[in-house]
């Protein structure tokens, strides 16, 4: 072996990890939303979290980046510590089907032709030209997905094939041989084993390396155990890293991690070395294949899953214990951790849920400052403000992780939905600016104890309502993509327009009139203004979500379009119309607010 099979292992290496990437990517693409539906419906039931856990893992081909994954939604409270345990354990499950279909290269050439056309370097070529055909021929993104995928799946059996070309010519090199008299020590392989895996951050990928081994040179199973149990403990150097900075309980996610893996080893690595020294077993002495990394792999994960998933409880407590509160720590919550980036798909999914929970604070905002103007209450009032810093945070903290996400690989369907969100919380953000600011008039009505004449107070009444509906209507839309509704928010928003402009003819009437101040006129003034935005901004969320079913709608051409030739925009129109009205009479009475 020389410096050119160096070179060529390691670039194996690379195209190894690579393609574990490039496949993961387009796996958790055309999973899509299913992955954040599937994490949600973990429960308490350590059954069903196991396998949801061991399913993602499939999925996404990585138990580190699960484990870290559930780290950061710890650490953003979107997951409790408890129900991350079954999933963890899960996860050290889901990852042996890459060993599995590594295993794969171990096929002989002297197999028969069925048995041949398994072997990766019969079909791989094959489903690289279907990636490419896909990638380059393809008009929807699925297709392209799966076109990555395949793409992906080739280039991980090319770098196993010159991982295990590289190491052909170590079955000759009498150091090599030597090298194995040592592994023969258990602790020695373990070691290995753990060390390798730390320093690429992959059980996969040190399987994989084992398995390209094991096809090169004869690496027996007394040799090979040691290291997968190795292999299986450095894993969590992933799940360690990724909690530095953390607050605890986030940091307890990785303990567990850690605690279990720790357990697994040392009750199963202390059986192995006693039972290999008391019983000499002819197998251990024979050459291990892929196949068998790959059997032992699942069976040792198979075999700690039932011996310490009915101990999921002990596992946290024992995380708990070893990781205790930290009294100097604040505590705070991270609205979206970045960690959450290693699933774009699932980040998107949960960036729009935060949207949601935004928008619900803006709801609340609106509703009780409009409240407000007519009976006036101080702990509603310092509610609002507390939300309308909060809302500030949303919208700044929304954006910066939405711009990180924005530069990861995404489908067509999720850059639309960023491009949604980015606009919407926007939206979302004025229109709790514009119920400050009605806020700050109710506050001025009470201070002065001003009041508006019986024909403002109604008609303010009027417009109150319709906004309130519009922006009920927008929400629902939002909230459940549902394009039938977003279309029913413009006629009631050119509705809106039309009252707001006749109302401020008859306050300007009024004022003529002498039954209005001039300051009392401004405020009021005022009031419209922020209502008519507010109606405003509704409109643009219905548009966005639109444009999410329909990415060819051009906004500007949308919203000046030749709305008397579009029946249904015409029907709703008249319908609003003639539930929103507004009459001009002059009552010199005033009433409060």
């Amino acid at each position: 072996m020389n410096i050119f099979s160096i070179f060529t292992l390691l670039g194996g290496l690379a195209f190894f990890l690579y393609g574990i990437s490039t496949m993961s990517s387009g796996l958790e693409k055309v999973a899509g939303g299913k992955l954040e539906q599937m994490l949600k419906k973990m429960t308490s039931n350590p059954f069903k979290s196991f396998m949801l856990g061991a399913i993602i893992t499939a999925i996404i081909q990585s138990s580190s980046a699960v484990t870290v994954m559930l780290i950061g939604l710890v650490n953003s409270g979107i997951m409790t510590l408890s129900r991350t345990v079954s999933v963890i354990i899960g996860a050290n499950l889901g990852t042996t089907i890459t060993a599995w279909m590594l295993s794969l290269t171990a096929i002989q050439e002297s197999a028969g032709f069925i048995f041949k056309l398994l072997k990766p370097e019969s079909f791989s070529p094959i489903l690289a030209l279907i990636g490419v055909i896909l990638i380059m021929a393809s008009n929807t993104n699925k297709r392209k997905n799966v076109g990555t995928i395949l793409i992906g799946f080739a280039i991980l059996m090319f770098g196993m094939q010159l991982m295990s070309g590289a190491m052909a010519p170590l079955a000759d090199m009498p150091g090599f041989r030597n090298t194995m008299l040592a592994f023969k020590n258990p602790l020695f392989g373990f070691s290995i084993g753990m060390i390798i895996t730390m320093i690429i951050q992959s059980s996969s990928a040190s399987i994989g390396i084992l398995q390209a081994l094991t096809l090169a040179a004869s690496v027996s199973w007394e040799v090979a155990i040691p290291i997968i149990l190795g292999q299986n403990l450095g894993t969590c150097i992933s799940a360690i890293l990724a909690s530095i900075g953390v607050n605890t309980n986030a940091k307890r996610v990785a303990g567990i991690h850690v605690i279990y893996n720790i357990i697994s080893v040392g009750i199963c690595f202390p059986i192995f070395i006693l039972v290999n020294f008391l019983i000499d077993i002819p197998l251990m002495h024979t050459n291990i294949n892929p196949f068998g990394v790959a059997a032992f792999h699942t069976v040792y994960n198979i075999f700690t899953a039932i011996m310490l998933l009915p101990f999921a409880k002990v596992l946290e407590k024992l995380a708990i214990k070893f990781i205790p509160e930290n009294k100097n720590e604040q505590t705070r919550r991270v609205l979206l951790d970045d960690r959450l980036l290693l699933a774009p798909t699932f980040a998107v999914s949960e960036a729009y849920r935060q949207t949601i929970k935004m928008a619900e604070m803006v709801e609340y905002n609106f509703k009780y400052s409009a409240k407000l103007l007519k009976s006036f209450h101080q702990k509603k009032a310092d509610q609002i403000k507390e939300n309308e810093i909060k809302i500030d945070t949303y919208e700044d903290k929304l954006d910066s992780f939405l711009l990180k996400l924005s530069g990861k690989e995404l489908s067509e369907e999720d850059n639309n939905r960023i491009s949604q969100l980015l606009l919407i919380i926007g939206d979302y953000e004025r229109i709790g600016d514009h119920a400050t600011n009605i806020l700050k008039i109710a506050e001025k009505f009470k201070e002065d104890e001003r009041k508006l004449s019986i024909d403002a107070v109604e008609e303010l009444k009027v417009i109150v309502h319709a906004v309130s509906e519009i922006f009920e209507m927008s929400f629902e839309a939002y909230k459940t993509d549902n394009v039938q509704l977003a279309r029913e928010v413009e006629p009631l928003e050119a509705v809106i327009k039309k009252i707001v402009r006749k109302v401020k003819n008859h306050h300007i009437q009024r004022l003529k009139d002498g039954l209005c101040t001039a300051e009392l006129s401004f405020l009021f003034s005022d009031l419209l203004n922020d209502f008519r935005r507010i109606a405003a901004h509704c409109g643009n969320i219905a548009t966005s979500v639109i444009q999410l079913y329909d990415n060819t709608l051009d906004k500007h051409e949308y919203n000046h379009r030749n709305k008397d030739e579009d029946i249904e925009f015409v029907s709703k129109y008249q319908d609003y119309k003639t539930r929103y009205s507004v009459s001009h009479t002059n009552n010199s009475n005033s009433v409060g607010v």
